[in-house]
This record gives C-alpha cells, structure tokens and sequence, in this order.
C-alpha cells in the first residue's frame, strides 16, 4: 500500500514551560495577556507614543509578538527589531537609512495593504540609503497612503543606546508627531528595552547643556503591569493540571508561587519548568503529584539559585557596573536600613528600571525573594562581608538537618533569635540578637512569617 501522506496522523507535540525567547499560547504553558493587551491597545488608540521598560526577561518580547497579531485587523504594525542591526549600521545617517528601511519593508512584506508605491520607495532606500530627513519624508508617505493606521514597534532598542544617529531617528519621530495633523505619521510608536529612551542623550551627550533634554520627552507614561498577578498564574496552571492531573491545588501553588516571584516573569516560568522537568523522580519526589506541593517548590527554588542563567548575571553585573547600587543593597540587606524610595534618585530610578527593587509603602524592597536570595548568596560569598556580620563557621543553630550548599528557602528557620545562615566557606553560621541585622531576620522567615509584600 502506498503511503499517502494526507492520512498520515500528525502527532501534536505537548504544551510546555519556556524560559527562552517568545512565548507562544499554541505552544506554551503561559499566563493569560488579553488584559495586558486591552490597556496597551488604549493608549494606541489615544495615539500615544511611549517606551516599554523592563528589566531583563520580563516578558517584553512576548508582549510585542502577542501585540502584533492582537492589532492586525484595524492597523498595519511594522514590527522590528534592533538585535538585527550592527553597530556599523549606526555609523552614518544614510547607513542607518538603508538598515532601517529593508527591516521595515522585511517587516510588512505579508501585509497585502501595506503594498503600494510608497514601501516600494522605501524599498529603494535600502538599497543606497538616503538622509534621515528624507526617510521619514518617505515614511510620511507611507502613513499617509495606508489603508489603515500605521503602528511602528522596535524591540530591544538597548542595542541603540549609545548612537548619535539614533538620538537624530528619535528627534524625527518627535517632529512628526508634533506635526502630525500636518504631516501624516505613525499612529502609535512603542520602543523596548531595558534602559528609559529618556536617559539616551545623557549617555550620549554628557555636557551640561544637554545632560537632561531628551528627544524622546514626547512619550507617554507606560504604567500597564506586566508582573504575572496570582490569578493568572493559577489559569496557567489550571491548563497544565487539565492535561497531567497532578492533583494539586492550582489556587494555592499559585499563591505560593506569587509570593516568592512576586509576579517576575522568568521566576514564575523557570520554577514551573523545574517543578515539571527535573524535580519528578528525583529524592523524595517520585512524580509530578509529589513535585507540585509546596516542597517540590523548595527544591526547585534551591536548583534555581545554584544555577547560572543570564537573569542573575544582569543582576549580579550591574553590582559590578554601579557600585553605588551595590552600597544601597547592602545598606538594606545587611545594615537593616530603611531607605526612603524617591523616584527622582538616580540610583534608585535605575535600580528600579532594572527590575531589581519596588517601592512598598514608600520605602525601598528587593522585588522579591528569589532575589533577596541571590543577593545574600553573593555577598556571603565575599569574605569580608561574612566576617563583619557573622560569627565564625559552625554547624547549623537550628540543627535543621538540611546540607545546603547554598542559602534556600527550605532553611528560612527563626529559633528564638537565632538564625541559620550558610557561611562563605560551606558551612553554617548563626547570629544572635544585634549581631543579626534585621534585613537577614526578615528574609530568611519562612512558614507563619508575612509574605513579602508585591505591590
């Protein structure tokens, strides 16, 4: 019999946790962005222009890829990304022309109405390059002619940050869009990234004059939230129980999870992976029941902190990039320290734009415990950090029974005023009363102890 390949099954490969790239609803297990998406499409439709700041693996990527599909059918989107221009493509205004106009025409080449004369002219552009006053001219055309309005997306646009050229692109788009009922333009632009587009011309133009005037002053606040709330946790694991039947409590491990994450995105993905992946059939976890329990949770937080993974190199290098913003962690780790938090501080605003800290009730907190974790384990690790907060190595002063080569959550253990903490050199020490700052007290309390607040 001759295989026909129209009745050939085809097998439909399982949903699964991912921490890499974009996330996508046909392929992964993955929180709900339909409200995320109704809030940015107002602001689109108020023809705002505005950045998208998050910290590193924030979910800014997804967000867009998701934004292009929801806004196809009332608006043209042109989606780019900056990962796919050189630095050498920012030499030069008519380099930079020609770059921007073959990733624009690459970005709307399956858009039937986007086709016409005025993409073919910039097109052209791409072969040669022009002035970027003459591409925007032909941009305007394009705007003008489209059947339907016109939203400008450019992902990762860190990779510009340092660039003249782009600071000219920028103070175009503002022309336009303050001359707008003149001169057609883009509906709505939206620029991500990690760094605010606002803080560009500072990078670039140190002198005085220049220090605080930004052409990009013309965008509009993003407020939407993009932590993941408990409530969409707990969809996304309702889909993964319907099709492994693990018996958990979806609305509790949603909690849980929330309240160690506190919504960050790669937090909530990467401990659900592990919970899925690697925490079934190890030790006391024999299956995927016994993995999605609050214990199996634990575990996976242990394997998560002695992992190396690019979120927690962001977070460790930019110790290392702003040693001021090392002081303000230490000052709040380890010194007990309340630090007032003031938007307008330059080390607290970057701190903030990296997703590293929030402000709770006015005052400065590590944006969650997954954090507060990696930064205890990094400044234990420095000699003389442990030896100016903390006695000499000894066994564990709890006895907790664990052999932990790291600080995790499973030894989060208040005795009395004692407090089991792992020492530089791979065994326990233990403070008591004013040896231990209040910081450590709050960060290592476990079980009964509030929650760290998310807000």
């Amino acid at each position: 019999m001759i295989d026909n390949p129209r009745d050939r099954k085809v097998a439909v490969m399982a949903k699964y946790f991912n921490v890499i790239g974009v996330c996508r609803p046909s392929e992964h297990y993955m929180v709900s962005l339909d409200g995320r998406l109704a809030e940015i499409r107002k602001m689109i439709d108020r023809k705002y222009y505005f950045a998208m700041n998050r910290g590193r693996q924030y979910g800014k990527t997804t967000t867009l890829a998701a934004l292009k599909d929801f806004l196809q059918e009332d608006f043209i989107v042109a989606s780019l990304d900056f990962q796919f221009l050189s630095q050498a493509d920012f030499e030069t205004e008519r380099i930079f022309s020609a770059a921007f106009a073959r990733r624009f025409a690459l970005a709307l080449r399956r858009v039937p109405e986007a086709a016409g004369e005025a993409l073919d002219r910039i097109k052209e552009y791409g072969d040669e390059g022009c002035a970027l006053s003459v591409l925007f001219e032909g941009l305007s055309e394009f705007c003008g002619s489209a059947p339907k309005p016109v939203v400008l997306l450019i992902d990762e646009v860190d990779s510009a940050s340092n660039n003249q050229v782009f600071l000219d692109f920028l103070a175009l788009l503002r022309g336009y869009y303050l001359q707008r009922e003149d001169f057609p333009t883009f509906q709505s632009v939206i620029l991500a990234g990690v760094y605010d587009i606002r803080n560009l011309k500072q990078k670039v133009r140190p002198d005085l004059e220049h220090k605080h005037n930004s052409p990009w002053n013309i965008a509009a606040s993003f407020d939407v939230n993009m932590d993941l709330e408990a409530d969409g946790i707990a969809g996304m694991l309702a889909e993964y129980e319907a099709d492994y039947h693990t018996g958990m409590d979806v609305r509790r491990m949603a909690q849980l999870l929330y309240e160690e994450t506190c919504g960050y995105p790669f937090l909530v993905s990467r401990l659900c992976q592990l919970m899925d992946e690697q925490i079934p059939g190890s030790g006391e976890f024999p299956d995927r029941q016994a993995a999605w329990s609050r214990e199996g949770l634990l575990a996976a937080e242990k394997i998560l902190l002695m992992e190396k993974n690019t979120l927690f190199d962001s977070l460790t290098n930019k110790l290392e990039d702003y040693p001021k913003l090392r002081e303000l962690f230490y000052s709040m780790l380890f010194l007990g320290e309340r630090v007032v938090y003031n938007s307008h501080n330059d080390i607290i605003q970057l701190a903030s734009m990296f997703g590293f800290v929030k402000n709770v009730d006015g005052a400065m907190a590590v944006a969650n415990r997954i954090f507060e974790a990696v930064l205890y384990n990094l400044f234990l690790s420095e000699e003389e950090v442990s030896n100016r907060t903390f006695s000499a190595a000894g066994k564990c002063g709890l006895q907790c029974g664990e052999s932990h080569e790291t600080f995790v959550p499973a030894c989060r253990e208040i005795s009395g005023s004692t407090v089991c903490i792992r020492h530089e050199n791979g065994g326990f020490s233990w403070g008591t009363g004013a040896a231990l700052p209040a910081g450590i007290r709050v960060a290592l309390a476990g079980g009964a102890y509030p929650p760290l607040p998310c807000q």
